[in-house]
């Protein structure tokens, strides 16, 4: 398989990674479909792939936000594409198409790269308007542990009551049967600072956490002046409504900031009690502490004894020249496991790979 043709598999690979169900059938529709539009055209290429590889609506933000990531964003004209050219020739057998559509990728694969690695702080209202569908692409999975309970397997202990129930019953020796320990996803607690300083990352920070949250078992606070519990506002499926509740929930945002006083109340309320307990802990502020920053040590040390891992995800650790010299950052930095960079595209799926990895 060579020419655009590979293009359009890889296109189909990358919407069933974003959740979409599309299996052989429904890719085979959508190359014939697009055997019969101008492929220069990407509209065009949008509907054939719309109507040929979605199943339904919950399936059609899935599709939008990856045709966005693949090629590059596209204004979709329902009129044009209905009436889109049909015939073989015109779809993928001219080299002038081929050249043209080529090069329309490439670029748009070049822009997609350059807002992956930019400044969320620095982008226009279309850039961050393009890493919203960027960011709706994500895919987190939850660290693993051991749990404590054990269940069947094929390799392990020798379940001995399961090999003398299965003779018992068939009068006859069996095979052994074995079990081990079930692994299951360790709990996440995202920590957001929602304070003025933050003001420029802010929202991209609620996206991600909202990608999270539908993605592995999490709780979401915010920090400010005071501590607030977003975790029920995140599960809206759509993110518009969820952050819409999770900004009526939050009475403090872009106000001041005293981490060590919502840390400490995060940890008497909620982490004393199971939340922070072997859990992947990941606090996103740039550090700045209005309060004590004697506390906030106290209160990171803290938090440090009861989770499994403490992250600290800072907008400014990714930029040239950073030096972690803020009051709260440097009280919390002896008491962490990791400090990361939190002011891109690239920054946030590289936590990913972190939190995963713990």
């Amino acid at each position: 398989m060579t020419g655009p043709l590979t293009g359009l598999v890889g296109f189909a690979h990358a919407l069933r990674a974003a959740g979409v169900e599309c299996g052989p059938e429904r890719v085979r529709a959508f190359l014939a479909a697009v055997e019969l539009v101008d492929v220069a055209r990407r509209d065009a290429v949008y509907w054939a792939g719309r109507v040929a590889l979605c199943g339904g609506p919950d399936d059609l933000p899935r599709y939008d936000a990856a045709f966005a990531a693949w090629f590059g964003g596209v204004e979709v004209n329902p009129a044009r594409a209905r009436g889109a050219r049909t015939g073989r020739g015109a779809a993928l057998g001219t080299g002038a198409v081929a050249r043209s559509r080529g090069k329309r990728l490439a670029v748009a694969a070049s822009d997609v790269e350059v807002l992956r690695r930019k400044d969320i702080a620095e982008m226009s209202a279309a850039e961050r308007a393009h890493l919203r569908e960027l960011l709706a692409t994500l895919r987190p999975r939850p660290p693993m542990r051991r749990g404590l309970r054990k269940g069947p397997a094929r390799r392990g202990d020798v379940d001995v009551r399961a090999t003398v129930r299965e003779m018992l019953a068939t009068g006859e020796p069996a095979r052994p049967r074995y079990r081990r320990r079930r692994v299951r996803a360790r709990k996440v607690v995202l920590l957001l600072d929602v304070s003025g300083s933050m003001k420029p990352y802010a929202d991209a920070l609620l996206r991600f956490a909202h990608v999270v949250a539908r993605r592995m078992p999490v709780e979401v606070f915010t920090l400010g002046t005071r501590l607030t519990r977003i975790t029920r506002q995140l599960r809206h499926r759509d993110p518009e409504r969820a952050l819409a509740a999770a900004a009526r929930a939050v009475p403090d945002h872009e106000g001041g900031t005293r981490l060590g006083e919502t840390v400490k109340a995060f940890l008497d309320r909620w982490g004393q009690r199971g939340a922070a307990r072997r859990a992947v802990v990941v606090v996103c502020s740039d550090g700045w502490e209005r309060g004590d920053p004697a506390l906030l040590g106290e209160q990171v040390a803290r938090l440090r004894r009861l989770a499994h891992r403490v992250l600290w995800v800072n907008p400014h650790a990714g930029k040239d020249g950073y030096a972690p010299v803020q009051s709260g950052i440097a009280a919390a930095l002896p008491h962490l496991d990791g400090l990361v960079a939190g002011h891109s595209l690239n920054a946030l799926r590289h936590l990913l790979k972190e939190v995963s990895g713990a």
